[in-house]
């Protein structure tokens, strides 16, 4: 299968002039426009993330692709990630399969546990119960995306379920991805569960991610099921910009402006990582640069992981839409014809 490249979002809401925040609702059009134009130059994937903050308001990511299956014509489009713990596995799968009516066989889903627990309070659910909520709601999930006529008594419900169908049915069930930051145990569920896996990267080196990679490769031979199933997609941060010094410089100022507009939002002590500008050169997990450059490192980490997709996500720290909009843009037109022609 092809390697693919794309862009993921969780929005991102402007500013004024005074520096305070400007309308959440532009973050969401300018998402809308960023896949429009992700599609147009060629990326392979669009994902959407979930948050709930001022700075990032993309809280609903199926709404989000629903209305992104309707306004593009070929690339594909999921959550990235659905914050499964705190959220119902039945009304994820029909919102998606909506969507997949809309744009058939584009339609992805992401299924994780959430980087912060947020959602526990506003949707009132006991923290407590973060790992039995999310291993029982991904049961759940994928029991109504497999077939008809399910019956499930999870340990999440009040109620079983017998001998149910959720509507509308995709014409092929959704792939839908594991989504992990990286810790062993959720590489091996994703390798017992048999689905693709989808990790979250903020930091670290492409040695310390292969490593990640290879324990998922080879605990899924040992499954016995077909090597191409087993799917590893990378998210990470990254912008590409013509000039490979002011590009990084660019990027590094609006990532550090989120770090610490996160930390205030969730109301904790600054979390921007130390010595950060190691991360935008080479040995780093931060693909900002040049077209040349964030190709070379791309590629470079497909030799250590052999990923089939990465992602990046370019929108960060007020970072202007019209900036993000030229990255998108170079990143479909100059680095995926280059990775292309080195991987596929």
């Amino acid at each position: 299968m092809p390697f693919e490249l794309g862009v993921y979002s969780f929005g991102n809401t402007p500013r004024t002039a005074d520096g305070s925040f400007g309308p959440s609702s532009q973050a969401v059009r300018d998402a809308l426009e960023a896949v429009r134009l992700a599609d147009e130059v060629g990326l392979d994937f669009f994902g959407f993330g979930e948050h709930h903050t001022a700075s990032m308001p993309l809280s609903s990511p199926t709404s989000m692709v629903t209305a992104a299956a309707a306004t593009t014509e070929r690339i594909k489009i999921g959550t990235a990630v659905t914050v499964l713990s705190t959220d119902d596995p039945i009304r994820v799968f029909e919102q998606l399969a909506v969507a997949d009516a809309i744009a058939p066989g584009r339609i992805e889903a992401v299924a994780g546990r959430g980087s912060s627990t947020i959602t526990f309070d506003l949707f009132d659910f006991d923290e407590s119960d973060y790992d039995m909520l999310y291993a029982s709601k991904l049961d759940l999930l994928l029991a109504v995306n497999e077939g008809e006529n399910i019956t499930f008594d999870g340990p999440h419900r009040r109620k079983p379920l017998n001998d149910v169908t959720v509507y509308p049915r995709p014409a092929q069930p959704l792939p839908i991805w594991l989504g992990t930051g990286g810790s062993p145990n959720s590489v091996m569920r994703a390798v017992e569960l048999g689905l693709p896996m989808f990790i979250g990267v903020l930091g670290g080196t492409p040695d310390h991610w292969a490593r990640y990679g290879h324990a998922y490769r080879q605990a899924w031979a040992q499954t016995g099921r077909p090597a191409d199933q087993g799917r590893i997609a990378v998210a990470v941060h990254g912008f590409v910009g013509p000039d490979n010094a002011a590009a990084k410089a660019t990027y590094l100022e609006h990532e550090l402006a989120m770090f610490a507009t996160g930390a205030a939002e969730a109301r904790r002590p600054p979390m921007a990582p130390t010595g950060r500008e190691r991360d935008l050169e080479p040995g780093g997990m931060v693909f900002a640069g040049s077209p040349e450059e964030v190709a070379d490192r791309i590629i470079g980490l497909h030799e250590l992981l052999g990923h089939d997709r990465q992602i990046l996500q370019m929108d960060v720290g007020a970072l202007l839409h019209t900036e993000v909009l030229r990255s998108i843009e170079l990143l479909g037109t100059e680095v995926a014809p280059r990775v292309r022609k080195a991987l596929d």
